[in-house]
């Protein structure tokens, strides 16, 4: 499967408690801190409620 680079940009801080899980869910913990995820529905999905939070690349 395709993977993604994600990374955090903008801070957690003002985020709501959904927003802040599905950060946790993607596995960032830190500001400028970048994982590799699979492409699939399910991270698809809570990539777009943290949009605005991440820099996303298609590996």
């Amino acid at each position: 499967m395709a993977k993604m680079k994600i990374t955090q940009i903008i801070s957690k801080n003002g985020s709501t408690k959904r927003q802040i899980a599905n950060l946790r869910g993607l596995g960032l913990r830190k500001l400028h801190q970048t994982v590799e995820v699979e492409k699939n529905p399910i991270n698809e999905g809570m990539l777009a409620k943290v949009r605005h939070l991440v820099d996303v690349e298609e590996i």
